[in-house]
């Protein structure tokens, strides 16, 4: 079997294990190699995407970059949007769900967030990924294998069945504190919520600050049984 023309199982497989050991920029150039403007890179604008952002201006910044806007964003997070668009000369692309938060609230009622967050990730991320990914053969996120159980297996390069096409996992292998160190080498703009205690930015209405010693996703829907929106599985 074969993706997109492209590659079998066994050749992403192998393509995964010979990047294993080496720079998330070697990831990145891989897939921008592979597949030039067919590529696109996710971006929530938190520690992990602003890294992939500096790298990816630096080796190939025709890249399509874009961004679930599902209203519901702190104005910090698009704030460090605008100026990492000022910053790199460029714009991101903006991607909007289907139903705005007044058709939603009309279709589901007030507040679907704290009542079924899960529809509500549905509606607002996972439908609009869904569609713009179709339009690519391949996708680069900031996930990794750190962040949570869900993440632990995550390949550097891997076959999304999900949204059937290949994914790019370039900081799979690192840690919380290489992240932080290339942000302060490279004075890279992040978001200033994580200088107050929020490791991990959503949306404003399911997203707290942690407390020293909690897991770093628990200020993800807290107070639900659910630690992903859905993007990864």
């Amino acid at each position: 079997m074969t993706y997109h023309g492209r590659f079998s199982r066994e050749e992403l497989n192998l393509t995964a294990y010979r990047l294993e050991n080496k720079q998330p920029q070697d990831v990145i150039a891989w897939g921008v190699e592979q597949f030039g403007t067919d590529i696109i890179l996710a971006s929530s604008f938190g520690a992990e995407d602003v890294v992939l952002i500096d790298m990816l201006h630096q080796l190939a910044p025709q890249t399509p970059i874009f961004y679930l806007d599902t209203g519901k964003h702190f104005p910090e997070t698009l704030e460090t949007k605008d100026r990492l668009e000022e910053r790199y000369g460029m714009s991101f692309i903006q991607v909007l769900p289907k139903l705005s938060l007044e058709e939603q609230e009309a279709a589901y009622g007030e507040k679907l967030w704290e009542r079924e967050p899960n529809l509500c990730c549905q509606l607002r991320k996972v439908e609009p990924l869904t569609e713009i990914l179709s339009k690519y053969s391949a996708w680069i996120t900031g996930i990794r294998r750190e962040q949570a159980p869900t993440r632990a297996n995550a390949k550097k390069v891997e076959w999304d069945e999900k949204f059937q096409l290949v994914k790019l996992n370039p900081l799979a292998d690192w840690t919380r504190e290489q992240v932080w160190s290339y942000i302060r080498t490279n004075d890279v703009i992040y978001n200033p919520l994580h200088d107050r205690h929020y490791p991990s930015i959503g949306c404003s209405v399911c997203t707290r600050p942690v407390a020293p010693g909690e897991d770093p996703r628990a200020g993800r829907w807290s107070g639900f049984d659910k630690t992903e929106c859905g993007l990864h599985k």
